[in-house]
């Protein structure tokens, strides 16, 4: 039984028969009053029991965008309901105005629609459906939870989109659906045409050349079908936050507007991704709907507090396949780490791909080195310049093995990396 807030101004209308007639026994028999008034408007309330439930598909949304779900509720007893239907869900769901007033005849049917913003990436479940019906008085209600299976997935939210119709005009530059045309070794041949002053003569093709008046050179096109290995970190470095994101989310980003841009480009995608172990992996996405793909993967990863063990990934990578790639290492330029963990297993990446480290670095260290108007502000600064100054000396070490370092902040580091890539290809380095 649920009492409502009629029941204690109804106690307190009995102070007027009490002032009236101030007694012990007036006391108790308003009190008994109340009592059976309660509970017989208990008795009235219609049966919760009596409504069944439905609910669609939810689907899936991108982290901090909005979307809905619907609730259709049947009174499939012989008595009308008056109440409350509460659509719960867990927290992260960002369920609002999920309280719904009904009123309904025997038979009749409504539909619920109560608004959700995930704050959090993965499957987010409805907690269970509420229902509290009301007796004819309102003092009272009979209450039920009932489980109404519902589960909308919340995908990462893939804002740097919005550079990927940039770099797509300057991929169908390289690409030769303009009037540029790359030539040189590594890239794949596209035409020949006539020699003009400037060409490289190295592009000459001499068979052509001799069954031709003219000299003729040959115009190449950047490779495709070339493969690029996506390697995210979820270890400790990856729980950090840089402007109230952790490094997970920022990677994972990056990650997306590079597989998108790759797939375009006709190169296919692997991904791994890992800690102590692998925790997800994909294989060959080639296809347009790569970026969708990768969100669904990404979806259920969240940073896990131990080191990463780089061997693992290391060999997870080599399971893809012996193929030359483009390795690109989504994790944090952080010394320790890196000098630990990441940098005994670089070589034998080096060795068979093309590697890029692409780190999430914080702002807030280089704000810290130019405030020195006090003395803990000095002390900052120079903790900060340090901890910079072994970023660039590991940054310098990576650079020596081999390694391209792209480091840049949150908002800049997935056009960054798509810049990076589309450098590589341009030069055929890939």
């Amino acid at each position: 039984m649920v009492i409502t807030g009629r029941v204690p101004l109804l106690l307190l209308l009995g102070l007027v028969p009490v002032v009236l007639r101030p007694s012990g026994g007036t006391v108790w028999m308003w009190l008994g009053v109340v009592a059976f008034v309660v509970l017989l408007d208990w008795l009235l309330a219609s049966k919760p029991a009596s409504l069944s439930f439905h609910r669609p598909p939810v689907g899936t949304v991108r982290l901090g965008y909005p979307t809905s779900t619907t609730l259709t509720v049947v009174n499939e007893g012989s008595r009308g309901l008056r109440g409350i239907v509460r659509d719960a869900w867990q927290p992260t769901a960002g369920a609002v105005d999920n309280r719904h007033r009904v009123r309904l005849t025997p038979g009749d049917r409504v539909l619920l629609t109560t608004p959700l913003t995930p704050v959090r990436r993965g499957d987010l479940r409805a907690a269970g459906v509420t229902v509290r019906s009301y007796g004819l008085l309102g003092l009272a209600a009979r209450q039920q939870t009932r489980v109404v299976p519902g589960t909308v997935r919340s995908l990462p939210p893939f804002e740097s989109r919005k550079h990927l119709p940039s770099r797509l005009a300057r991929l169908r530059e390289l690409d030769g659906r303009a009037a540029v045309r790359v030539r040189g070794a590594g890239t794949e041949f596209d035409s020949l045409r006539e020699y003009v002053r400037g060409d490289d003569v190295r592009s000459i093709d001499w068979r052509a050349s001799a069954r031709n008046r003219n000299v003729v050179v040959r115009t190449w096109q950047p490779e495709r079908d070339r493969r690029v290995v996506l390697v995210l970190d979820t270890s400790r470095t990856s729980a950090a936050r840089v402007d109230d994101v952790p490094r997970l989310d920022s990677a994972m980003d990056a990650a997306l507007l590079l597989a998108a841009l790759a797939a375009r480009a006709g190169d296919r995608i692997d991904f791994v991704a890992g800690d102590r172990r692998i925790r997800s992996r994909l294989r060959s996405a080639g296809s347009r709907d790569v970026a969708a793909r990768l969100q669904d993967t990404m979806a259920d990863l969240q940073p896990v507090l131990v080191e990463a063990d780089w061997s693992g990934i290391a060999g997870a990578v080599a399971e893809l396949g012996r193929q030359r790639a483009l390795v690109v290492l989504l994790t944090a330029l952080d010394p320790s780490a890196v000098e630990e963990g990441l940098l005994p297993v670089l070589p034998a990446l080096t060795r068979h791909h093309r590697v890029v480290l692409a780190s999430v670095n914080d702002p807030a260290l280089a704000a810290l080195t130019e405030s020195r108007d006090s003395i803990d502000e000095v002390y900052d600064a120079a903790a900060a310049e340090q901890v910079l100054r072994r970023r660039r000396r590991t940054g310098e070490l990576l650079s020596k093995l081999g390694v391209d370092i792209v480091d840049a902040d949150a908002e800049k580091l997935p056009p960054a990396l798509a810049d990076h890539y589309l450098g590589l290809k341009a030069r055929g380095l890939l």
